[in-house]
């Protein structure tokens, strides 16, 4: 074997040799090799849609096609469209009850770059993150920034959302808090009460900290906020505390409201100065949302009508799957098998439980970690979930997140009798 050919240890970055790569995806390759193999799997991993499920709005999509057509295709302002961050600060204030201006809004492509320079801007290395568990990628952000993670595990007796007492202990020595509601992965939201109590911490510790320390600062992840069901309803900070306003940077946009994951529209708002040093730390990165995209988004939510005749059947359709996929679990759970569910709250998600830990199948293997169950689940049922310990829950945590943007109306019975078919061969 020549030199040339030799294989060579080549040395990166000790950021890119450590860096851990998405959980989630990881397992959805597994499973897309299953169906590539030719089997029937009912893949509800991803935080996705399927666009011939739920397609884009369809003005939207022309209004996609008409910018190229019109040759809107070269760079966007830094910060976004004019025309947009007014759509958007329109939409805030007569939906959101938020109260931003345009130039307090920024625009990216999609939540990622978004959460990412808001981790740069406010998160020095060594700082103090903290966020609660199930959640998703706070830590991977918290890695990428060199800072310290305070990891709450929250649990099913509280809808897995930290409250105020978990925070507490940690709260004079955080920097960030990151929040997400409705939450990816639980699909479960603040309460109003809940969220006061956080926000009054944060308050109290800024006055304790006063003008000459770095704030205490939250992050406000409310990409689902459009997505509600039943009697639920969304709480952000800012209009339950308005001094929050200071303190507060939001993570936003059209990803999960619209079906529109591919289509790459994210914003955030917060403090003017906060946004600007988000701006110039994306000029550098190229994260821009696609200008033909930012000028159709701009037109479609102009039109405040249309978008909430869209978003009332969007949230008619996924309502209908969560509820279907809520009533089987329990169906399966009075007929006796250890499963379980939360009631349906909010976003494209359900947390569902299976206690299976030490059963046995009809071959005599005992379930003894959450990987033999997820794999059981899949081989028996033919149905692909998260575990939690996926989005940093304990490793034998028996919950699970359902994703209903890729699933027909039709397949919820024949998943729930699939489930039932493989739980019968457990003893």
């Amino acid at each position: 074997m020549s030199t040339a050919q030799k294989l060579i240890d080549l040395k990166v970055s000790q950021l890119a040799e450590n860096i851990i790569g998405s959980e989630i995806i990881k397992l959805a390759a597994e499973v897309n090799q299953k169906i590539k193999q030719g089997e029937k799997i009912y893949n509800l991993t991803i935080g996705d849609f399927n666009p011939k499920v739920f397609p884009l709005p369809a003005e939207f999509k022309q209004a996609i096609i008409d910018a190229y057509i019109d040759d809107q295709t070269n760079y966007p302002a830094a910060d976004g469209m004019q025309e947009l961050r007014e759509a958007v600060s329109n939409l805030l204030k007569q939906r959101g009850e938020l109260d931003y201006k345009a130039d307090e809004i920024l625009i990216a492509g999609g939540a990622r770059p978004v959460i990412y320079s808001i981790f740069r801007a406010l998160v020095d290395p060594n700082d103090t993150v903290v966020f609660a568990v199930p959640s998703w990628n706070n830590n991977h952000y918290t890695y990428l920034n060199g800072a310290k993670a305070v990891v709450i595990e929250a649990g099913a007796e509280q809808n897995f959302m930290p409250r105020a007492a978990d925070i507490k202990p940690y709260v004079q020595r955080a920097n960030l808090i990151a929040l997400c509601s409705p939450q990816n992965p639980t699909g479960t939201v603040f309460s109003k009460e809940g969220l006061e109590e956080i926000c009054d911490l944060i308050l109290a510790e800024n006055a304790r900290r006063g003008a000459n320390e770095k704030p205490l600062y939250l992050m406000y992840d409310q990409i689902y906020w459009a997505l509600t069901f039943g009697n639920t309803k969304h709480y952000n900070p800012v209009s339950l505390r308005p001094e929050m306003k200071n303190y507060t940077v939001f993570v936003d946009g059209i990803s999960k409201s619209l079906a529109a994951t591919g289509v790459r529209v994210g914003w955030s708002m917060g403090p003017k100065k906060i946004i600007d040093k988000m701006k110039a730390i994306l000029t550098h990165v190229g994260a821009w949302a696609p200008k033909a995209e930012q000028v159709a988004a701009a037109k479609y939510l102009s039109d405040l009508k249309l978008y909430d005749a869209f978003i009332a059947e969007q949230k008619k359709k996924i309502s209908a799957r969560l509820d279907g996929f809520y009533k089987g679990f329990q169906d399966l759970r009075s007929e006796g098998y250890k499963v379980d569910a939360i009631t349906p709250q909010a976003a494209i998600y359900l947390t569902v439980s299976f206690s299976l830990h030490g059963q046995k199948t009809a071959e005599g293997k005992v379930l003894e970690t959450t990987k033999d169950i997820t794999k059981y689940i899949l081989d028996e049922a033919k149905l692909a979930l998260v575990p939690f310990n996926a989005f940093g829950a304990s490793d034998n945590s028996s919950w699970y997140r359902l994703s209903v943007g890729t699933c027909k109306l039709e397949d919820v019975n024949d998943i729930i009798n699939g489930l039932r078919n493989a739980l019968k061969k457990l003893s």
